[in-house]
């Protein structure tokens, strides 16, 4: 990646701040790899909403933003309404204006089964025995 892309890191949203907190805290692990742009957004009830997350790219001179769900799997949410939102087409992309410029939209896979999420699934159940 380079700096004329952007992640645009989706969370579901929560009444809960710590759920907030956590999606924010990903989007910060991402960014810290200096190489991409990133900002969060939210289905509902916390901000800024998917509109407002796509709005926050302007100034950046992004020219591709990669909405990326964090999401463990597909659901209604990645399938319908995340898609809706982005007014994706077919192919699960989108354009949109970002300072007067035309900036692609590109919708990443939830992240799914991987060895990653097993080693933390396991590491979840060692942590539970030590306690």
């Amino acid at each position: 990646m380079n700096r004329n892309t952007g992640i645009l890191v989706l969370g579901h949203g929560s009444t809960r701040p710590h759920n907030k907190e956590i999606v924010e805290s990903v989007a910060k692990m991402i960014a810290d790899r200096k190489d991409v742009i990133v900002r969060t957004a939210f289905m509902n009830v916390n901000e800024p909403s998917i509109k407002d997350g796509l709005a926050s790219f302007s100034g950046t001179g992004v020219e591709t933003i990669v909405a990326l769900p964090i999401f463990l799997a597909h659901g209604v949410h990645t399938l319908e309404d995340i898609p809706g939102e982005l007014n994706l087409d077919e192919d699960n992309k989108a354009t949109i204006d970002v300072d007067g410029k035309t900036a692609e939209i590109v919708y990443a896979e939830p992240l799914g089964i991987d060895p990653c999420i097993a080693e933390l699934a396991y590491r979840r159940a060692e942590e539970a025995l030590s306690r």
